[in-house]
């Protein structure tokens, strides 16, 4: 058998022909002559020659009959590709069956360069990658992040000519990162352009895409219904809202807006600043007060009534208020107090596991579909979609933002018709939290502190036809400094515990404290980890590197040969590892003067939240957001505990709602407005 990892080759320079030399070690396939394009095929001899001499090492591939690839060939390779267009991702689905169905490494190895140079490099890339992650046979190899295959997604356009230039005329020992202004994309004439280090920040939007490479929402179905997948659509989604408007805080703003008036225009502009290298085009902008407007677009097997939308919405309400939903067959299942919201989830999405997709429809993706288009809704200008149509490049519009706040009220309509928590379920008897407070590096305690900091990433995986050797591109974006938790706890026996850590600002936009029912929906996750409690007096310390949320800043931004795990358990399961919060974002950027916020802290009843199952080599240091890797989730709570709910009755505020097991510390969040010079990752 050959080596598994030379399928990692075929992420490399994805416009490049499949013949050509691959990696720093110049491997290249000694492809078979009918495995070539039909462009190469007449040249096919004096090509493979060519650059066959040029490698290092030739890799060998299998002649073997190759699956019909059929309609996955109907997307042109100079077209975009989007998960949320239904040909797309039916397409997707195809291909990623396709890539499961060969039965050995060897072999799909063949089929794989067979279709990378005929299949659109950006399906062909998210194909490969879902099918490598679910495949038993190939689960522990280390999938590039798409920042080295499709830098272009990320970066300013502007940096491609300089970065050409540099690979060309510049010897590699002497090339210096080129800089990417931190405010590229608009001016502060601009409000929402305050949050743009947010909402364009690499690492955030790298989660996004790996999130739903991990939770694809069609293909096999063994590879989408995994434990929960709903509730964790919907909960992830929560927290990306409640992240977002504690950044909006931060800028003196107020909560974002839901996106409820399908008829009105939309107030918020946006220009990329991005260029397709695969399209050679431009992404486009959305300029001010444009209006969804009907889809009809054959090329991409589009049409989509503005309507649809509101039809889709009110039958979702109508599931909700009546606590079931009807499937395919007429059946109804009922909305039950733990398991509807993830059924709830994937049917708003929606995922194949939606009960009844004909009738609730194609909510979550269509919404993506008509404002990505909104520029072009009958294709009259021959326009691609807009960067919120892509998961790798969605978060940087603002418009994503107050669409998903309407998804995300949905999902509140639905978890306010639920039972209230009593105390009884809240309560942890026998413990009580006497106090927290928050170590901070160079900072008083209690007072989180934020600044900005720079760092440096290769491109040059990315770039095609160019001059091999590394072309760092520098950046800036969000940092924290370093802190550790330090919690007292008392308990009247040994026993174990769930140790939940949540932040909220302290106040609303107009500076008045909180009602409870609206403050819970900001608590943002920071932590989750079991504890050991002895009898009497504990002290437990725990450092924000060990989040459960995040994953580390190197993780983000990994590639094919650097930051990889030696072997054994930790290598196979490094590239599930990819999901995660960017832990640059684990704390928002505050102010100046410090915003005030409320951290919470909870040790839940052990034996109301264990998941009695062996986790161990697992990568579970993001399951927060993310899950453990054909594992069930590792909470039996509902996800958000135990700010997923009403508060019960006679609570309107946060001191209300604690029970002894709980308790709130005041912080501070001061926003260092430094710049730190960069590493390189």
């Amino acid at each position: 058998m050959s080596d598994k990892k030379n399928l990692l080759l075929l992420f490399d320079r994805p416009q490049e022909p499949v013949f050509m030399p691959k990696g720093d070690q110049k491997k290249a396939f000694a492809v078979p002559p009918e495995y070539l394009s039909d462009k190469y095929r007449p040249i096919g001899t004096q090509v493979t020659s060519r650059f066959g001499e040029e490698a290092n090492e030739r890799i060998s591939v299998n002649r073997i009959s190759i699956p019909p690839l059929g309609e996955v060939l109907e997307l042109p390779r100079d077209t975009n590709f989007s998960l949320f267009i239904p040909k797309h991702r039916r397409i997707a689905g195809r291909l990623i069956d396709i890539f499961l169905g060969v039965r050995n490494v060897d072999d799909l190895l063949a089929v794989a360069v067979y279709a990378r140079d005929r299949v659109n490099p950006y399906l062909f890339n998210y194909s490969l990658s879902v099918a490598l992650l679910h495949r038993a046979d190939t689960q522990e190899l280390d999938i590039p992040s798409i920042i080295h295959s499709f830098p272009d997604k990320y970066v300013d356009s502007k940096v491609f000519s300089q970065a050409r230039e540099d690979a060309n005329v510049v010897p590699e020992g002497s090339r210096t990162p080129i800089e990417i202004p931190k405010d590229f994309t608009a001016s502060d004439l601009e409000e929402e352009h305050r949050l743009a280090y947010f909402r364009e920040d690499i690492g955030l939007n790298l989660h996004h895409w790996h999130w739903h490479l991990v939770y694809p929402f069609e293909a096999a179905r063994v590879i989408v219904d995994k434990n929960r997948r709903g509730e964790l659509f919907y909960y992830m989604h929560q927290q990306v809202i409640a992240r977002y408007n504690l950044e909006r805080f931060s800028n003196k703003m107020k909560r974002v807006e839901r996106f409820i008036d399908w008829k009105a225009s939309i107030k918020e502009a946006y220009f990329p600043k991005l260029d397709s290298l695969v399209a050679s085009r431009s992404w486009p902008a959305r300029v001010t007060g444009q209006k969804l407007q009907n889809i009809r677009r054959d090329v991409d097997g589009l049409i989509i009534d503005v309507d649809d939308l509101t039809r889709w919405r009110d039958r979702i309400y109508d599931a909700i208020h009546s606590g079931v939903v009807t499937d395919r067959q007429g059946k109804t299942i009922p909305l039950t107090e733990n398991e509807g919201i993830d059924i709830l989830g994937n049917m708003v999405e929606s995922s194949i596991l939606s009960p009844n997709r004909e009738f609730y429809g194609d909510m979550h993706n269509s919404g993506h579909i008509l404002l990505s288009y909104i520029h072009d809704p009958d294709h009259r200008h021959l326009e691609s979609f807009g960067v919120i149509g892509d998961s790798a490049t969605a978060m940087r519009d603002p418009i994503f933002y107050r669409w998903h706040a309407f998804i995300d009220d949905l999902f509140q309509e639905f978890k306010s018709s639920l039972p209230r928590y009593t105390e009884n379920q809240l309560n942890n008897p026998g413990v009580t939290v006497q106090g927290v407070e928050v170590e901070v590096q160079g900072s008083q305690t209690n007072v989180l502190q934020t600044y900005w900091q720079q760092s440096d990433v290769d491109l040059s995986r990315g770039m095609d036809f160019q001059p091999r050797g590394a072309v760092f591109v520098r950046f800036t974006h969000l940092q924290h400094a370093r802190f550790t938790y330090k919690i007292q706890v008392q308990s009247n026996q040994v026993r174990e515990g769930t140790c939940r850590i949540f932040l909220a600002p302290k106040f609303d936009e107009r500076g008045n404290p909180w009602l409870f029912r609206d403050q819970r929906l900001m608590f943002i996750e920071l932590d989750k980890f079991k504890v050991n409690l002895k009898q009497g007096q504990n002290t437990i310390t725990r450092n924000s590197g060990d989040s459960s949320v995040t994953i580390p800043f190197e993780r983000t931004y990994r590639d094919l040969d650097t930051s990889r795990p030696q072997g054994g358990d930790q290598l196979a399961q490094f590239n599930f590892c990819g999901c995660g919060w960017p832990d640059n974002l684990l704390i928002p950027k505050g102010s100046a003067e410090g915003l005030p916020c409320q951290l919470f802290v909870m040790i839940s009843n052990i034996n109301d939240d264990r998941i009695n199952q062996d986790a161990s080599g697992q990568c579970n240091d993001a399951d927060s957001y993310c899950g453990i890797k054909d594992k069930l989730y590792p909470d039996r709570r509902s996800m958000g505990y135990p700010f997923d709910r009403m508060p019960r009755n006679g609570v309107d505020s946060l001191q209300q709602f604690l029970t002894s097991n709980m308790r709130v510390q005041d912080v501070s969040i001061q926003f260092l407005n430094k710049t730190f010079k960069p590493r390189q990752v």
